[in-house]
């Protein structure tokens, strides 16, 4: 007998998990003034917040197949969910900068064990679906960055920035509660498999993810405190992150439902890699004149590449273990590199007092992965694991 929950519970975990990985990091840009005021933070602090749960994220996904084996991917994912509740729910009562960075590291940590475990237990559940079922999971992920970064200006107008960034941590305990009631399944885990790091395509995948993921990352962390810059006011740069996060929610459900039409992901690919590359040279340009045109490009770009680079990824393994062990690299090394570019972006603003060169050299980092896609065909084999 089936013990699996069926694929509507699932797709709908995948969904609510997803909200919950982002909201720490995507509250953060809007605020980034209010918080550099009360607690004198630097730019290159102030990146700290993004950069170390990415890092974390990167760290952690790589040790994804020992934790598979070790505590499952359902036990796995519930501590992951855990820790970012209470990294959240912490922020509420936080004084000091040295707090709050501790609490980025802290929910990255979360989020790097539920973002390593969350595609392998979807491979293991609905193999067949397993596109699909990411789709969801990244567009969850997309639309809890969106809801954060337009709801956090006006929530520290209304209840203070410390509630703001605290808030985060219901909707996280409400899903840790779903998630223990509807995702267990009895079968047994996955056999671990170690990681592909003499595989040439893995390294080409780590590298597609990373550089990536540092778009959306730096998009992340940045575009608000840019437009800020610019003269726009805080609640104004935040609904223009929240636009562009909620145009990404759109670009992942397009992805979701139509990525199986083209076995061959190449020509998808570069689609939205040139969409990330243009949106991009708006904000170089003329980021007052094409605010609207840039966030529709950065958004249908970003919200499509990122999906699509995981499901590329799991295209190239061919069992639940091997999976884990491939997304674990990828994800690992991909974050590793992703986490360095807000990173930068801060260190270019405090020395510069402008992000356009950052902007700039995303863009030239974003034209290298047009020449990497076309090296994903399907007909070329496999990674030998």
């Amino acid at each position: 007998m089936d013990s699996r929950p069926s694929k509507t519970i699932i797709a709908a975990l995948a969904l609510l998990i997803g909200i919950n990985l982002r909201p720490i990091m995507a509250s953060i840009g809007p605020l980034l003034g209010i918080l550099q005021k009360d607690l004198a933070l630097t730019s290159t602090q102030a990146s700290l917040l993004t950069t170390l749960p990415v890092m974390m994220m990167g760290v952690f996904a790589l040790a994804g197949p020992w934790l598979q084996r070790w505590i499952g991917d359902n036990r796995g994912i519930a501590i992951g969910v855990l820790f970012i509740a209470v990294a959240s729910g912490i922020r509420a009562y936080i004084d000091h900068s040295a707090s709050l960075i501790a609490t980025a590291a802290l929910g990255g940590i979360g989020i790097a064990i539920t973002q390593a475990l969350m595609p392998a237990y979807i491979k293991r559940m609905y193999p067949e679906s397993a596109g699909t079922l990411m789709g969801l999971f990244t567009t969850g992920i997309m639309a809890g960055a969106a809801v954060a970064s337009a709801a956090s200006a006006p929530g520290a107008y209304h209840v203070g920035w410390r509630l703001t960034l605290g808030v985060p941590a219901i909707p996280a305990m409400i899903t840790l509660t779903i998630w223990m009631l509807c995702a267990g399944d009895k079968r047994a885990q996955p056999t671990l498999v170690a990681l592909p790091t003499r595989n040439v395509r893995a390294w080409l995948l780590m590298a597609f993810f990373g550089i990536g993921t540092g778009a959306y990352t730096l998009v992340l962390a940045w575009l608000p405190p840019y437009y800020i810059e610019l003269g726009w006011p805080a609640a104004n740069a935040g609904y223009l992150l929240g636009a562009l996060t909620l145009t990404e929610v759109v670009a992942g459900l397009i992805v979701s439902s139509s990525i199986h039409r083209f076995p061959d992901r190449r020509a998808p690919l570069a689609l939205v890699i040139l969409l990330v590359i243009l949106g991009l040279g708006c904000l170089i340009s003329a980021p007052r004149e094409l605010a609207t045109l840039a966030t529709l490009l950065l958004g249908l770009g970003i919200g499509a590449l990122f999906p699509l680079s995981l499901i590329v990824t799991l295209d190239h393994a061919n069992s639940p273990g091997e999976a884990g062990s491939l997304l674990a690299f990828v994800q690992g090394g991909g974050y590793l590199i992703a986490g360095t570019m807000p990173f930068f972006a801060g260190v270019l603003r405090d020395e510069m007092a402008s992000l356009r060169l950052a902007w700039a050299g995303m863009a030239i980092g974003v034209a290298v992965l047009l020449i990497l896609c076309w090296r994903f065909s399907p007909k070329r084999s496999t990674p030998q694991f």
